[in-house]
């Protein structure tokens, strides 16, 4: 039978060894990170070709006469001012009424804004607040299946728009216990780019201009979106 000085030393190593685990678990904002810092903690890594990016790209959609006239009034608000915005004003006068008009919110998946997130992955605690997200729910989010970030400037001193967008794809796809698609976008003033996280790999997709003809490919891309989570939360 073990000594007392034997489970004595037993159950110190044991409380060792949790105080050590906590002393190194890192908390980390998702304003931190960069997409090196992302790959280099997660194994994750970029491709420049994703088959789920282009058929979401390639969506086909055909607005009416409504739409197109809402879409270029959304759009005239932002030539008028919107160089001058701030971002709570870019997410409010033009973002958020664009996404909602695709008619995104039911009783299966919403789109909700500065929803806080957090996820512990190895040893990092990640957290931080998306500025969009479309997640299972409708008054609550439960899944995230979308993570979007906004930016006034492409350089931003709180930090990158890129990374910000695709650490969060992470943690959602860690919420989720799923390597199933995680889809986001990141957006920079007037360029929309969106994203997809399939197992450790990411892709991005090229530039769309919401002060131009553009503004229908976004439209389109985000009835896209709907689509996809319409067939992943069915």
């Amino acid at each position: 039978m073990p000594s007392l000085v034997d489970t004595a030393m037993a159950g110190f190593f044991v409380i060792f060894v949790q105080i050590k685990m906590i002393i190194v678990m890192i908390k980390s904002n998702f304003k931190e990170w960069t997409f090196d810092k992302i790959d280099d903690a997660f194994g994750t890594r970029q491709v420049f070709k994703n088959q789920s990016l282009s058929d979401w790209m390639a969506h086909e959609y055909e607005c009416s006469d409504y739409e197109k006239k809402y879409l270029f009034q959304l759009q005239k608000t932002l030539l008028l001012g919107g160089d001058d915005w701030n971002e709570v004003e870019l997410e409010n006068k033009f973002i958020s009424p664009l996404i909602v008009f695709t008619e995104i919110d039911n009783e299966k998946f919403s789109y909700f804004l500065e929803r806080e997130l957090t996820a512990t992955i190895g040893e990092y605690e990640l957290y931080g607040r998306v500025d969009g997200m479309i997640a299972t729910g409708f008054r609550n989010p439960r899944k995230p299946l979308f993570c979007l970030n906004e930016y006034k400037r492409q350089t931003d001193p709180d930090g990158n728009p890129q990374a910000q967008a695709l650490i969060a794809m992470l943690a959602a796809q860690h919420l989720n216990n799923s390597n199933q698609i995680v889809f986001g976008s990141y957006i920079v003033g007037k360029f929309w780019h969106f994203m997809v996280m399939e197992g450790n790999e990411y892709c991005i997709s090229k530039s769309y201009k919401a002060d131009d003809e553009e503004i229908l490919d976004i439209y389109r891309i985000l009835k896209g979106l709907k689509h996809r989570i319409e067939q992943l939360t069915m």
